[in-house]
């Protein structure tokens, strides 16, 4: 604010300038510019621009206050003005002589229209209007409204007058209605008069212009005695006010006794003005230092040269007696006062040792960020050791070799003592060092080493100079005196522990680094090996938790496929890296030489995943035994999946099936047809003899365990030599590619090549489709077609006629002979003997029998009925019930099928077995 117009001269500082300050006022130079004047009395920086600024706005609100209020107060008095003159004008045509007996008379009308036009002249107000009881006019001073009913006026037809500001038709009026009383007192009709608003607007209109220029004059006035008021206190302040005058005195103490940088102010003829506390302590200044020549102080001949030359610097070091001090220089013209120099001064001394350990500090924070973020990255516990060993250097070690417990690598929970462990990352900053390579077994047996004492105390243990250390020697001398003479010097030694369990050692070394570690560093290792210690831990429970979780999935999964004619089958299974999931697959030999293809997908990755799986799999063999459609197994399967959801999800715990998707489909090698259904899976693809791929087309259902609709079931031939390839969506899905992609993929790479065998085609699919990280379960399952020879079936139709049984035994028999079966033949006679007379007894038509000869000997009986017989011990007196006793001893297995259209009764012989004997308890229980 230097050079301020209005300043007066004088021979002392202005208020709040300290001795030698620049003058913030300057002599007046006569009257100050008019534009100029106005700004000043308007900036709202000072005491007086504000003391303004607040009696305007003050002056402005009370002023419009007013007018308003004077506003409000014309419009109400108009209006009521209004009413009054309206009610006298209504009482008084309505008191008038002869209005009540022209209102009885024929034309009421006629008698008061001319009434009603002199009483509005003569009094003053807009309208006047007689009306009925009902509010009907019957006589108005606009003839228009005549007939028409008037609004509101039912008050006044009670005999009660009022006044009103009325809005609505004709037009908007302040009225008064009151009633016209016959001589005894009976309403017969009602008299109105009203001033409408417009009229009423148009007397408050020409009050206006007063009241505008009253408050136009009064804030003239308000805003004439506010600058009086300004203008003078401006003057007794010189545009300072108070708050800024206290605070000028305020800093210019904290400048001279709280500031903790030096600071000097120099004149242009080189003599100190002043000079703070911090000041005289670093410069060592004599009590009388203020007004001598810089050069007479005693200070430093480059100090004292640079202070005198009025040169601006930034940060110079200067020595003043043992400080060095960063000196800073600025001219103070350009700020306003008297010319000369203003000088900072900081102690450095310090700021060297302080700098360079901060340096230490931040590439210490750097590296503990850099382990943080590096450390860990993966779930394997080798990667992690690796990683520890790879952020350390070459920034805090030249080598660092990280050994573990074996039970830690393998996943298992490390207990007892520890005198040994396996050396498991070594990183360093060449390769041709003397360290024991990874593999080999470090022992601690020595209880001098330093590994030794760091696992007995639980900390890092330092040995600054390994020269001298021959505790460390006593371990391994040849070792120590080979890492001596490569340039090894210094060891921190520090253990992996993670929830007060030793996992393993961390030992980082220095060689080509000349400095020594320090006590320092023990804080920086164990911070290093802590944060490393907890992601090892980590590697080594998830190691443990995949570990059983893929032993238990691949407990749960076929180790083995069964053995069967109708499909040649291969198979792939990966498990997700990250976590175990829920795929499986399975091949199910059924009745009839059929075969069932089941492939499935639990959603989730762990154990729960796996175990569901498994009782997935167990549902899908106990209902595959009941030999039901795939439509059918699939409807099982979602009730069985949706009662577990409603029992495991009541318990809270969140561990129900969340979802779980299945493909089943059964391949009938005599018709060469493939009934399939699916619930949320992906539908196989079909890879033609000739090599073309086909999708066929499944009914697509929801998941299991929804229980929507019921499911359906889609049948195929396949020709023999045709490829099913059923799989799960772990093989063509995955972050890097959609659905679409993989399936397009898929097709692709099975298209083309007819001559591939399905362990071909698994190879194939895998190379073109394998993700490079599993996130998911992978299951592929390919089956190639064979149809059975049709001479190696033989059926017969039978007639419900027991005499028709003999002729199948004997034609059963010539077809066993062909087959060259001839051992097994009076056995085979006898079970269909036994099958065939039961159809025809218990069953109904159509009967007919048929004949497999595949890996075994396959009889079928069937008929059309659904009951099935079953398998009880006969009593000594019982008649019958022996039948399918005698059956089940003579036979490898049998059962019953439901069919659309009946049931079949089948059994399965080995062709190599030889004739069976029957029980001998059963034949004694015969009789005859």
């Amino acid at each position: 604010m230097s050079g301020r117009p209005g300043r007066r001269a004088s021979g002392r500082p202005a208020p709040g300038r300290a001795p030698g300050a620049p003058d913030r006022s300057r002599p007046s130079e006569g009257r100050r510019p008019p534009r100029e004047g106005v700004r000043s009395l308007l900036g709202v920086r000072t005491v007086a621009g504000q003391v303004l600024l607040l009696q305007v706005v003050v002056a402005v609100l009370l002023i419009t206050a007013a007018v308003v209020g004077l506003a409000f107060q014309a419009r109400y008095d108009s209006e009521k003005d209004a009413q009054n003159r309206s009610l006298a004008a209504a009482e008084s045509f309505a008191e008038a002589p002869g209005t009540a007996a022209a209102l009885k008379a024929p034309d009421p009308t006629a008698a008061l229209q001319s009434s009603v036009r002199n009483a509005r002249d003569g009094s003053g107000v807009d309208f006047i209007s007689v009306m009925a009881p009902d509010g009907t006019r019957l006589a108005d001073n606009d003839p228009s409204l005549l007939g028409i009913r008037a609004e509101g006026v039912e008050r006044a037809a009670a005999g009660t007058g009022f006044t009103e500001i009325f809005e609505g038709a004709p037009n908007d009026a302040a009225r008064a209605v009151v009633p016209i009383l016959d001589a005894d007192g009976t309403v017969v009709g009602l008299a109105g008069a009203g001033v409408t608003i417009e009229n009423i607007g148009g007397a408050f209109n020409r009050h206006l212009p007063v009241l505008l220029a009253s408050a136009g004059a009064a804030l003239a006035l308000a805003v004439g005695s506010s600058a009086l008021v300004s203008r003078r206190l401006r003057r007794q302040t010189h545009g300072l006010g108070p708050t800024e005058m206290t605070r000028m005195y305020e800093h210019h103490d904290a400048v001279l006794h709280a500031a903790r940088e030096g600071v000097l102010i120099i004149g242009d003829d080189g003599r100190l003005t002043l000079a703070n506390d911090e000041a005289r302590r670093l410069l060592e200044l004599p009590p009388d230092a203020e007004g001598r020549h810089v050069t007479g102080l005693g200070l430093d001949e480059g100090t004292a040269e640079l202070l005198s030359s009025g040169r601006a610097v930034t940060d110079e070091v200067h020595l003043a007696g043992d400080r060095l001090l960063a000196v800073n220089t600025r001219p103070t013209a350009p700020y306003g006062g008297a010319s000369g120099t203003v000088v900072t001064l900081r102690d450095t001394t310090e700021l060297r040792a302080v700098s360079g350990m901060a340096e230490v500090a931040r590439e210490r924070l750097k590296l503990l960020y850099e382990a943080g973020v590096r450390i860990g990255t993966t779930l394997d516990v080798v990667r992690t050791a690796e990683e520890l060993s790879e952020v350390t250097v070459p920034g805090f070690a030249d080598f660092v070799t990280v050994e573990l417990l074996d039970p830690v690598l393998r996943g298992e929970e490390p207990s007892g003592t520890h005198t040994g462990m396996r050396r498991t990352a070594v990183s360093g900053i060449r390769d041709d060092h003397p360290l024991q390579p990874v593999g080999d077994v470090i022992r601690f047996a020595v209880a001098t080493t330093p590994m030794a004492a760091a696992l007995a105390s639980g900390h890092a243990v330092l040995e600054p100079d390994l020269s001298v250390a021959n505790g460390w020697r006593a371990q391994d001398p040849e070792g120590a005196d080979e890492a001596l003479a490569y340039g090894i010097h210094s060891l921190v030694t520090v253990p992996l522990q993670a929830r007060g369990v030793v996992l393993g050692m961390a030992n980082f070394w220095r060689s080509e680094r000349a400095e020594r570690f320090e006590e320092e560093d023990l804080a920086f290792a164990e911070e290093v090996a802590a944060r490393a210690a907890v992601a090892i831990d980590n590697a080594r429970r998830f190691t443990r938790e995949h570990a059983m979780a893929v032993t238990l999935q691949r407990s749960l999964l076929p180790r083995v496929l069964p053995e069967q004619g109708a499909l040649d089958i291969a198979y792939r299974y990966l498990p997700a890296q990250a976590g175990v999931g829920g795929d499986w697959f399975d091949v199910i030999p059924l009745p009839g030489a059929r075969v069932a293809l089941v492939v499935g997908d639990v959603v989730g990755h762990g154990l729960h995943a796996a175990a569901t799986m498994g009782r997935l799999r167990t549902a899908v063999h106990n209902f595959s035994a009941l030999d039901l459609p795939p439509d059918e197994l699939l409807g099982h399967l979602d009730e069985l999946v949706s009662r577990i959801d409603q029992e495991e999800g009541g318990d809270g715990d969140g561990e129900g099936i969340t979802g779980a998707t299945c493909l089943y489909a059964v391949y009938d090698p005599v018709s060469g047809r493939c009934s399939m259904a699916t619930a949320g899976h992906f539908a196989p693809v079909v890879v033609m003899p000739d090599g073309t791929v086909d999708c066929p087309e499944v009914p697509v259902f929801p998941p299991l365990g929804l229980g929507s609709l019921p499911f359906e079931t889609a049948e195929v031939r396949l020709p023999e030599g045709a490829q099913l390839v059923l799989y799960t969506d772990g093989l063509i899905e995955h972050r890097g590619r959609d659905v679409d992609t993989g399936l397009r993929v898929l097709r692709e790479t099975l298209s083309g090549h007819p001559d591939r065998g399905p362990e071909e085609v698994c190879q194939a699919v895998f190379a073109a489709l394998l993700p490079p990280h599993r996130r998911d379960d992978i299951a592929l399952l390919v089956a190639r077609t064979s149809l059975l020879d049709r001479a190696r079936v033989a059926d017969w139709d039978v007639s419900p006629d027991p005499s028709a049984v003999a002729g199948v035994r004997a034609a059963c028999g010539r077809q066993l002979e062909q087959w060259g079966l001839e051992d097994i033949g009076f056995t085979t006679e006898l079970i269909l003997s036994e099958l065939i007379t039961n159809a025809i007894r218990y069953g109904s038509e159509p009967i007919h029998v048929r004949m497999l000869y595949e890996r075994c000997l396959i009889c079928e009986v069937s008929d059309g009925s659904s009951t099935s017989p079953h398998l009880r011990r006969a009593a000594t007196t019982d008649e019958g019930g022996r039948g399918l006793f005698l059956v089940s001893q003579l036979t490898d297995r049998w059962g019953t099928r439901y069919t659309p259209t009946g049931k079949v009764m089948w059994t399965e012989q080995s062709p190599t077995a030889g004739p069976r004997q029957p029980m001998e308890l059963l034949l004694d229980d015969i009789s005859w």
